[in-house]
C-alpha cells in the first residue's frame, strides 16, 4: 500500500472535486479491501449509529453494508472544502433482499492527513423507500459513467 493518496491537502476546488470522485468510484466498486486503502490505520468514523475505528472495523462495516444494500449505486458531490477538510453530499440507491428499493441521502465531513489519507469520516444518512419506477441511477454496477448526470443535474 502506498503511503500517500493524492491529491493531497491543502485542497483546491479542482483537487477536492477529484478526491470526491475518486471516493465515489472506490465505493461504487463495493470492494471493502480497495476502499479501506484510502483511510489511515487508526481512522475514526461515525456512520449512522456505528462508530468503526481502524481499517479492520471499517472493512467489516463495509462487508456488512454491501451484503445488505444490494445493487448499490452512489453519487457524491463536493459541498465545501478548506485546507485538509472536505464536505460532501451524496445519494445512493439500493434494494434489500425483499426487493424494496431505497434512495439514501446524506452528508459527510472528511478530514485528511498530509499524506492524503482520510483520518476522520462523519456521515449522516436518511433512507427513503422508493418504487422501482422512481430509480434514477441506472448505470451498470461499478463506476458511474462520466456522462451520467450528477446530483444537481438530477435535482437531488
Amino acid at each position: 500500500m502506498s503511503d500517500t493518496k493524492p491529491p493531497l491537502p491543502p485542497f483546491t476546488e479542482a483537487s477536492a472535486i477529484q478526491k470526491v470522485r475518486m471516493a465515489e468510484d472506490a465505493w461504487n466498486s463495493r470492494e471493502p479491501d480497495r476502499v479501506v486503502q484510502v483511510y489511515t490505520a487508526d481512522t475514526r468514523w461515525r456512520n449512522r449509529a456505528e462508530f468503526p475505528a481502524g481499517r479492520e472495523q471499517v472493512r467489516e462495516f463495509l462487508q456488512r453494508k454491501w451484503a445488505r444494500e444490494l445493487d448499490y449505486r452512489l453519487i457524491k458531490e463536493l459541498w465545501a472544502f478548506t485546507g485538509s477538510r472536505i464536505a460532501v453530499r451524496f445519494a445512493y440507491e439500493w434494494h434489500d433482499d425483499s426487493g424494496q428499493w431505497f434512495r439514501s441521502y446524506g452528508n459527510e465531513n472528511w478530514e485528511f492527513t498530509d499524506q492524503g489519507l482520510m483520518a476522520r469520516r462523519f456521515a449522516s444518512i436518511n433512507d427513503l423507500p422508493i418504487a422501482t419506477s422512481d430509480r434514477k441511477f441506472h448505470w451498470p454496477l461499478g463506476r458511474r459513467p462520466d456522462d451520467h448526470p450528477g446530483l444537481s443535474e438530477l435535482g437531488l
